[in-house]
């Protein structure tokens, strides 16, 4: 290895926030190697996701637990309350559309970006 391929693959090492040791086996296992800002974001995209996992579980209890109220009294939950879990959804719509149209964006830049 020459002195201009080993700074090279010094600064890559740097970038990947990974050992010197581990991105050589990374490198010779054909493993993809991750940059550290891109770890970090993709960490930042699992915690928005979970939160959204976790929003929808609660949507999911409340629509449960009305509809086990209509099948037991025969009732049907207020409009009002309706609304509130309908405006919910939109808004989780339009977040995860967001997110999902950044994840797009960030691929197609990468896929362009690469040499």
């Amino acid at each position: 290895m020459n002195d201009r391929e080993y700074a090279r693959m010094q600064k890559k090492i740097a970038e990947s926030g990974l050992s010197q040791q581990a991105y050589i086996i990374s490198a010779v296992c054909s493993y993809p190697i991750t940059s550290s800002d891109e770890m970090a974001e993709l960490k930042n995209i699992s915690r928005t996701f979970s939160d959204f996992e976790r929003q929808i579980r609660g949507m999911a209890t409340n629509v449960n637990q009305m509809a086990h109220v209509a099948n037991g009294q025969g009732q049907v939950a207020s409009e009002k309350k309706l609304e509130e879990l309908a405006e919910q959804i939109r808004d989780y719509r339009r977040e995860s559309e967001a997110i999902w149209q950044s994840i797009r964006s960030s691929i197609t830049g990468a896929v362009h970006t690469e040499p």
